[in-house]
């Protein structure tokens, strides 16, 4: 999985809408959240784990200090299934919560369960995982600079045909300076998103601090 400095870029290039009316709005989803999927990286290495009894699978997704608990839960698991196939799937879901729960405590986030295979993922998420599997960035690179070049240049001709009409009245100036705003902000936080991206485990997907209060 790609690291959270690399997913909250993406978020918030991906993620800016270019609507019709050209607000700046960011859609800001939970930081991995395929992570809680059952077809998501997390539980697929879960699986693994189980089919093979071999822990470390899932040991690299969580912090070292839930390392331990994660190692009683896998014991128990395995305990279980070999009790009855359906204390087992109970006991598979259970590791699995588990293990997710923890993982995304690690990351700061909450844990609202798991969401069921087939989960629509953010188009940023979806795009950056196949990026990592193809081992290929580029066509990744080229979609998202394509997207913020898109939303520039839309806001930006947006902005100057405001500018065209903004001494005509009062509600044209206005109009002008709402879309002013609205490039100035969107400018602002595509470059702080590519020069002030946080490590892993450290806060994300928060606005841009210190920027123009208009």
């Amino acid at each position: 999985m790609l690291t959270t400095s690399v997913m909250t870029v993406l978020c918030l290039t991906l993620g800016m809408t270019m609507g019709d009316d050209a607000r700046f709005t960011l859609a800001m989803p939970s930081v991995f959240a395929h992570c809680d999927t059952m077809d998501g990286p997390v539980v697929k290495a879960a699986q693994q784990a189980l089919a093979t009894g071999d822990v470390s699978h899932v040991l690299i997704w969580v912090q070292k200090t839930d390392e331990a608990a994660i190692r009683e839960a896998f014991d128990k698991t395995l305990t279980v299934r070999k009790l009855d196939p359906r204390a087992g799937e109970l006991a598979d879901m259970y590791f699995f919560e588990t293990l997710v729960r923890l993982h995304r405590a690690g990351e700061g986030a909450p844990y609202e369960g798991i969401m069921p295979a087939g989960s629509e993922l953010e188009p940023g998420i979806a795009a950056a995982d196949k990026a990592v599997e193809a081992g290929d960035v580029d066509k990744l690179v080229d979609e998202a600079a394509a997207r913020v070049a898109d939303g520039i240049r839309e806001r930006f001709e947006t902005l100057m045909e405001k500018k065209q009409h903004a001494g005509h009245s009062v509600d044209a100036g206005r109009e002008y300076v709402a879309e002013y705003v609205t490039f100035i902000h969107y400018v602002e936080a595509v470059f702080k998103a590519s020069a002030e991206t946080p490590r892993h485990g450290e806060p994300a997907g928060q606005a841009p601090e210190g920027g123009h209060e208009h």
